[in-house]
């Protein structure tokens, strides 16, 4: 004869309280166990590591001011624009941006219209920021998947694709798009994997008749790719590339759970081997862990 489902079950061991009563072991609370090793201070930073971060701070901090004087490719760049599509490849901090800027005040000073697409939201929004102080917030419209606001304001700064579903919408309803130049801002987001077809469709859908500034500090093979922008656009386009290091400086360091600084580089400019103890410790944490 088979046994019913609960003649298997295991009773559930009864204990006694202190106070005579009986409780299950639910109601039992255990104690937190203790740490299995004892915490380390700080790790004392050698006279030599010390030295190291000092030369490692030294002239980072606001610079002297000085009278703005625009580099040759900063001007060379705003006399093309003026008559043809430009593509701008410049180092980070060496004033891409200014060369926008100047070009959106000279098309805002005729009444005309412009757009200036980042491929990042907080990348529009910092834009967005920037162009109302500059311009006057009337003048400055932005347009994301979550901000929409005064949007028929002169200038627009707005995501790529949405720049992108623009253009698809007019081609739909045989209309123009209302811009008369557009600045593509890390414009080497055209060979990125998954995105890369929104540049691609920006530039292949964008009217001849709308100047193209393009601004990266990464784009590979310059001039193969202006060639193929003027091949589908229909259009001259100038390169400007200002080549050389970064105009402003990086400094790599790590900093520890302590809060001290070391450099990533060493003098010789390898890397830091004083970085290797906290390899070690963080192998040490993670073999502890997983032992207990």
């Amino acid at each position: 004869m088979a046994r019913s489902r609960k003649s298997y079950q295991k009773k559930r061991p009864v204990k006694r309280r202190s106070d005579g009563r009986f409780h299950d072991e639910r109601e039992f609370k255990r104690d937190i166990a203790g740490k299995s090793s004892a915490d380390r201070g700080p790790i004392k930073q050698t006279p030599q590591q010390i030295e190291a971060v000092k030369h490692l701070l030294a002239g980072i901090g606001v610079p002297d001011e000085r009278p703005f004087v625009p580099d040759d490719f900063q001007l060379e760049a705003l006399r093309a624009i003026e008559t043809q599509d430009v593509l701008v490849t410049a180092p980070t901090g060496s004033g891409k941006t200014w060369i926008a800027r100047e070009e959106i005040r000279r098309i805002l000073g005729k009444g005309k219209r412009a757009w200036y697409t980042t491929p990042l939201k907080a990348l529009t929004n910092s834009k967005y920021t920037e162009f109302s102080l500059e311009f006057g917030a009337e003048n400055v419209g932005i347009l994301t998947g979550d901000r929409k606001e005064n949007t028929g304001a002169p200038l627009i700064v707005g995501t790529t694709e949405i720049f992108r579903n623009q253009l698809f919408d007019a081609l739909r309803q045989s209309e123009q798009v209302p811009t008369d130049f557009v600045i593509i801002d890390e414009a080497h987001y055209l060979s990125d994997e998954d995105r890369g077809h929104v540049w691609e469709e920006t530039i292949i859908l964008t009217p001849a008749r709308i100047r193209l500034l393009l601004l990266s500090a990464t784009v590979g093979r310059a001039e193969e790719f202006a060639q193929w922008i003027g091949e589908v656009r229909g259009t001259h386009v100038k390169v400007i590339n200002r080549a050389g290091s970064r105009p402003v400086e990086l400094h790599a360091a790590y900093m520890s759970k302590d809060l001290q600084l070391f450099p990533l580089f060493d003098e010789t400019g390898g890397f830091n081997r004083d970085l290797e103890q906290f390899a070690k410790e963080k192998r040490r944490d993670h073999y502890r862990r997983r032992r207990y």
